[in-house]
């Protein structure tokens, strides 16, 4: 039964591809562009940055957003049209479209019609290696041969990648291969964090969502780790921080947003916890958590650096570090000497840096200048502006 099902889904992808191929010998539709973030999971990131600022700016475009199938519940209530993700409108969509801005990859086997122009937004400044510069894949369901080969054949496809800053312009060239333009703009997902940074933003949303106004708030966003998963796809990620201890010490004066990566599915058990840890992890969209968040802990996780924006301290709770870079990923730069905040490994270092930024009135630290002008410096709010002006002129 199971060799039958994979025999249909095999057919069902070259029957598919086919059409998809024929739809794309159609002309353009040049006002219709279609948007996807994180494989259709979110209304979230580069990609809402954008329509949010083509819808106000540029309205005689058609703008769609390819969605998830099971997760299109999620977006009944925003204003925005949805399709779904491989359905037949969303074929005859995705092959007319003049536009397709995306910040991951498209399936493989989806033929890009030449009338079309791909943007890839990406998501996130890497500290991790990315790619070309991965020396050996653990992810479940592919190897290092595979996988390098079918991100060099998604990166062809590519009209326009968008870099946040020159560090990242000269790692996308390399790491993907890539030889088309590269828009060096900034980070349309970070114009809101220049947009929206005042106490009526931050107090409507706490209120909005039942946080308590007078506690400080620390956000904890750590990245997935690549071989750690269930299933293909499906990661999951183990709390090594003592919550326990977190709320002894700290749950007078603090409460805890947690986001997890969106390639993490599991959830955590966080019975015992409430009106302390609030799992935002589902949240839409985690620029509103940063504006939010008195203090941000990561560990590799690109948010650290549009966090940033913001100047406000961080801490990197990092206990596989040795692991992390010298076994599954490595970095691009030296991490443990550059990052704009300490390094720990244990809770109780955790809680004592957290102590120590309050008793120094949350200044961030001495180097923070240097890592701030070398990875923000393009960022003011008009990355959106600039990005549409290249690739949409009259």
């Amino acid at each position: 039964m199971k060799k039958f099902r994979t025999m249909l889904k095999k057919l069902f992808v070259i029957i598919y591809k086919l059409i998809f191929q024929l739809v794309g010998l159609f002309p353009a539709d040049k006002r219709l562009i279609m948007f996807e973030s994180f494989l259709g999971k979110q209304f979230s990131d580069n990609p809402r940055a954008l329509y949010e600022y083509i819808k106000e700016n540029h309205p005689q475009f058609k703008l769609y957003w390819s969605v998830d199938s099971k997760l299109i519940q999620n977006f009944k209530e925003k204003d925005i049209q949805v399709v779904p993700r491989f359905s037949i409108k969303w074929l005859f969509l995705m092959a007319t479209a003049k536009y397709w801005i995306s910040n991951s990859r498209m399936p493989i086997w989806i033929p890009k019609p030449n009338h079309t122009t791909y943007i890839q937004t990406w998501h996130g400044t890497p500290l991790k290696k990315l790619a070309m510069d991965i020396q050996e894949v653990y992810m479940q369901g592919t190897d290092t041969e595979h996988y390098k080969n079918e991100f060099l054949k998604e990166a062809a496809n590519w009209d326009y990648l968008v870099s946040p800053n020159a560090y990242s312009t000269e790692i996308f060239r390399r790491a993907f291969a890539y030889k088309n333009a590269i828009l060096e703009t900034g980070y349309p997902r970070n114009d809101y964090l220049y947009e929206a940074n005042n106490e009526e933003s931050i107090s409507n949303f706490k209120k909005n969502h039942d946080l308590p106004l007078d506690k400080k708030i620390i956000l904890y966003a750590p990245t997935w780790r690549d071989d750690q998963y269930d299933e293909i796809g499906k990661y999951k990620f183990d709390l090594e921080l003592d919550l326990a201890r977190f709320k002894e010490t700290l749950g007078e004066e603090y409460i805890i947003v947690l986001r997890l990566h969106y390639l993490v599915a599991s959830k955590l058990e966080l019975s015992g916890f409430e009106g302390f840890v609030y799992d935002f992890s589902q949240h839409e969209d985690i620029r509103e958590l940063y504006m939010i968040s008195d203090l941000l802990i990561t560990d590799y996780s690109s948010v650290f650096f549009d966090f940033a924006n913001l100047k406000r301290p961080m801490i990197f709770f990092v206990y596989d570090i040795e692991d992390y870079r010298d076994r599954l990923r490595g970095f691009y730069f030296d991490f443990e000497e550059k990052a704009p905040g300490p390094l720990v490994k244990t809770t109780e270092e955790v809680i004592s840096e957290i102590q120590k930024f309050e008793a120094n009135g949350f200044a961030v630290p001495p180097n923070f200048d240097e890592f701030y002008n070398r990875f923000c410096a393009w960022e003011d709010g008009n990355a959106s502006k600039r990005v549409v002006d290249e690739v949409m002129k009259p």
